[in-house]
């Protein structure tokens, strides 16, 4: 189809990834494509079906596998919007790793931050070039991506970082994992919390060398945070959700976000929450990992 506006979401099968689809396939055009991504061919066929038949639909959804922990297939997608479309005008890399609070925190490591922090990277490697002027580029993060949440000796390897060097601290951190050193070196035994500042962290890097051009033609790259969301990865972790929101109540912040005609430059770069930018060094490094929940 030759499609007006191409908009993906990673992660996308159930949750908030869906609602998100969702919310952009009512709020855009019927020439727009939305591309629905997951890891399963089935549960990308089956949601991008139900979303197609839903009433409020208005664009073109059309579903996509797309493993995030394969940085080439991320890669050639990109570059297939970009010969097949001329580029892409809104991306959300929304995907993550389901954790059971039962479940080793190390033991899962190597997943976990494969999908929450290598292919966000890759996300922002790959499509930052294909995101076409007026485009927005969005990385789902939590509010823990504070700078502040982590002690102050881990300070110095995300504040005013390269994308690069966000890189090499991931890894740094994964290897202190493994050689079980990682608690030594002052990372918190909770995987989300490293994580998330390393997902803000890298969005702040390729902002910072985009900005002025960004700014210029409305373009937006920032990371969002959606506050608490009633999903099946969330739920496990928190005893009260008399305060959460549906994932399609959720989604409606990241879509005004994303529909907002002017782009404030106050919001571009950092992790905005319900319209507003949360300070990156602000924060309470927690004593104790294990149990805590994800706003």
């Amino acid at each position: 189809m030759n499609a007006s506006r191409i908009a993906l979401v990673t992660g996308a099968n159930q949750g908030l990834g869906r609602a998100l689809v969702e919310g952009l396939a009512a709020r855009m055009d019927p020439d727009d494509l939305v591309l629905l991504t997951g890891r399963s061919h089935q549960r990308v066929a089956d949601a991008a079906r139900e979303v197609t038949q839903l009433p409020g639909t208005r664009a073109h959804v059309e579903g996509r596998v797309l493993d995030v922990t394969d940085t080439d297939a991320i890669a050639h997608l990109a570059e297939d919007l970009r010969a097949c479309y001329g580029g892409v005008d809104v991306v959300i890399s929304n995907a993550i790793a389901r954790l059971l609070p039962e479940e080793s925190q190390a033991e899962r490591a190597d997943e976990f931050i494969d999908v929450s922090n290598t292919a966000t990277h890759a996300v922002l490697r790959s499509f930052g070039p294909a995101l076409r002027p007026g485009g927005r580029l969005l990385v789902v993060a939590s509010s823990l991506g504070t700078l502040g949440h982590l002690t102050p000796r881990l300070h110095q390897l995300f504040d005013g970082a390269s994308l690069d060097q966000v890189e090499y601290a991931i890894e740094s951190w994964r290897s202190a994992i493994h050689n079980k050193t990682a608690e030594e070196a002052g990372w918190p035994r909770w995987l989300n919390v490293p994580s998330k500042v390393a997902q803000v962290a890298a969005v702040r890097a390729v902002a910072a060398e985009r900005r002025e051009y960004d700014l210029a033609t409305g373009t937006l790259v920032a990371a969002v945070c959606p506050g608490m969301v009633d999903t099946a990865t969330s739920r496990p972790w928190f005893s009260d959700f008399s305060q959460a929101q549906s994932p399609a109540q959720a989604a409606e912040a990241v879509l005004d976000l994303i529909s907002a005609e002017h782009v404030d430059p106050a919001l571009y770069g950092e992790l905005v929450r319900f319209g507003k930018a949360l300070p990156w060094h602000d924060g309470t490094p927690p004593v104790e990992q294990d149990r805590m929940l994800r706003p």
